[in-house]
């Protein structure tokens, strides 16, 4: 897994900072997002792997099965990749990439889990505190959990604030076992 990823990020970087310099991101995230669930794809990814393919032939195959999702500067990374046998690399690129995308736009996607439905001007408020402490654009998700029984838990990226009521419990309990 580690190795994948670290063979994946020069290719999400260079597909990165070509789609800064064409101001093509979102074009190549769609491109590679649809390029990954392709080849994460059971059958297809047995086929990719296979070596009596060609690269050219999976180049191609691949770009068919995509269509008009990979424009021509996508194209020529599936061809790159193919001929460097790296085209079940895609999941891997493809998470690359999101990575450097929201680094660059300087947004970051926050779920609210909450006991019960909060109002909107709660969550207004919330999200405004969030985007000044994490000094990003917020793209704020909300669900409702029941099991919380009060509060919330809120997850940006690595950070987990627990501050729900079933959490300050399992708290409590850890700290009177130990």
């Amino acid at each position: 897994m580690a190795e994948s990823i670290t063979l994946a990020r020069p290719y999400a970087k260079a597909a990165f900072e070509v789609a800064v310099a064409d101001k093509t991101l979102d074009e190549w995230s769609e491109a590679l997002a649809v390029l990954a669930a392709v080849t994460d794809d059971e059958k297809v990814a047995t086929l990719l792997a296979s070596p009596t393919l060609s690269a050219e032939k999976q180049s191609e195959a691949l770009i068919g099965v995509c269509g008009d999702k990979v424009s021509d500067k996508a194209a020529n990374l599936v061809r790159l990749l193919a001929e460097n046998r790296r085209l079940l690399l895609f999941p891997e690129i493809s998470a690359g990439f999101e990575t450097l995308k929201a680094e660059h736009l300087k947004a970051i996607e926050v779920e609210l889990i909450s006991a019960f439905e909060l109002s909107d001007e709660v969550v207004e408020q919330l999200s405004k505190a969030l985007q000044k402490r994490l000094d990003r654009e917020i793209a704020l998700t909300r669900r409702v959990d029941r099991h919380l029984i009060g509060g919330a838990v809120i997850r940006a990226g690595d950070t987990v604030i627990d501050n729900s009521v079933r959490g300050k419990l399992k708290k409590l309990a850890e700290s009177m076992n130990s």
